[in-house]
């Protein structure tokens, strides 16, 4: 049965995080997708701005066309460097201005989104019909090469537009031709937050949708884990139960055997002898049945018979009744209180208390220590014993029906496991609360509490 559950709940873990990857990796694809239609559209309206707009474009056009011009003469004419080209191209006189009317159109028709840019040179070639063709330089993207706008880097900038142009040189270079290669990258400022404000419902969604899986594979294994414990605590009580009749039975058909046997009728010692045992077994029997009964009910359906009483003087009752009952069991008191009077069901609380008693004595128990104190309004009742001691793991489940502290695998003590069950539902039906204080190799102490 553990080794199906086992099995079930790792097969169940698999599909939870498998469901987990394909979700994450739809939410991933979805990003993506996000982040690439988010570039199209700043593609598509800045090209429109860049098309349509004639005073940026043909200002931006023209100027570099006479830039261009004028470095290919100082290159071929001059004999300037290719460095001192490349330098003038980068920091041309006309960026500063040009850049502040682009800024502007992006701020007109973008008013609810920070752009900045830059256009960069990768590629510088002159050439003519007589001889092969001078690359000045062509590299490939960098921000160093930055001609126009403000843009600090390119790491999270996207290209949106790509001019590659060829031009006739001026009327001193008939024969060159200029082959020219720059690029537009902008960059939106929190566009992560833009993207993530549109995947907002799809993001939303998919965490409802995981917790859920979740939660539900949580409640599933919870009520797995119960189930299986109810049907142990079934096993268990059933086993218990079998084996606490079968003692009383056998006696019982022992008895009924040698009642039989002419000569122990006949011996009116040995008949009486054997009817007490009868008689004792077959109250053995009416107890345990009437034990499981009583137990079966709940607090609010256990009637109570409540009576004024004298706490420390219905205290040493129960315990001078227990000292005839176990004389080889030393039990010391502790009453701190003097003639405290409290309403009580005195029948159903001097059995909760035995059983407390009862069950320390089963569990290795010597001495037993009862102490009193008031707290306030507050009557405590302190039952401390020597015994083994109970795991603190195994503190939540000693109120439970049915349940009996093990050792390793073993029910060394036998019993039912309502003793403890019976005396919490009791305290509860006083509106009173019980709590623990054990642990394993260091005995146990109960405390019951009830308001003065």
């Amino acid at each position: 049965m553990n080794k199906r559950i086992n099995l079930l709940i790792a097969f169940s873990v698999i599909a939870l995080v498998t469901l987990s990857i394909v979700q994450c990796y739809l939410v991933k694809t979805t990003y993506d997708y996000k982040v690439a239609q988010f570039h199209s559209e700043i593609k598509e309206n800045i090209a429109k701005i860049t098309n349509e707009f004639s005073d940026i474009d043909s200002a931006y056009v023209n100027k570099k066309e006479l830039l261009y011009n004028q470095l290919a003469q100082n290159y071929v004419l001059s004999k300037k460097s290719k460095i001192d080209i490349k330098n003038i191209a980068i920091e041309n006189e006309s960026s500063d201005p040009l850049t502040r009317k682009i800024q502007l159109r992006f701020k007109r028709d973008f008013p609810n989104i920070d752009i900045d840019f830059a256009i960069v040179l990768n590629k510088f070639v002159i050439y003519n019909s007589l001889k092969k063709s001078d690359t000045i330089f062509s590299e490939k993207p960098l921000i160093q090469n930055k001609m126009f706008g403000h843009l600090k880097s390119l790491d999270n900038a996207f290209l949106v537009r790509n001019y590659v142009s060829t031009t006739n040189g001026s009327s001193i270079l008939k024969d060159y031709k200029l082959l020219t290669e720059d690029a537009m990258y902008v960059s939106v400022a929190d566009w992560e937050m833009i993207i993530f404000e549109r995947m907002k419902m799809v993001l939303l969604l998919s965490l409802v949708s995981i917790l859920t899986l979740i939660t539900l594979f949580v409640i599933a294994i919870k009520a797995l884990i119960k189930q299986k414990k109810v049907s142990d605590v079934k096993t268990d009580f059933i086993n218990n139960i079998t084996h606490e009749l079968k003692t009383p039975l056998t006696t019982l058909g022992i008895s009924t055997k040698i009642l039989e046997r002419k000569d122990i009728r006949e011996n009116d010692e040995q008949f009486d002898s054997i009817l007490n045992t009868i008689s004792r077994q077959n109250n053995r029997l009416q107890n345990l049945i009437d034990q499981v009964m009583a137990n079966s009910l709940g607090e609010n359906e256990i009637e109570l018979q409540k009576e004024k009483i004298m706490a420390e003087s219905f205290l040493k009752v129960i315990i001078a009744d227990f000292k005839v009952a176990f004389p080889k069991v030393t039990l010391q008191t502790q009453f701190n209180t003097e003639e405290t009077f409290l309403v009580l069901d005195k029948f159903h609380l001097t059995t909760a208390i035995l059983n407390v008693f009862e069950n320390a004595v089963k569990y290795g128990s010597n001495t037993i220590t009862i102490k009193t104190e008031l707290v306030k309004n507050q009557f405590n009742i302190s039952i401390k014993d020597d015994g083994i001691g109970i795991s603190r793991s195994k503190h939540s489940l000693l109120f439970d029906k049915f349940y009996r502290v093990e050792q390793g695998n073993l029910h060394n003590a036998k019993g039912l496991g309502l003793g403890l069950y019976y005396v919490n539902q009791i305290i509860k039906a006083h509106q009173g609360t019980i709590g623990v204080i054990s642990d394993l190799g260091k005995g146990s102490e109960f405390t019951i509490m009830f308001k003065v």
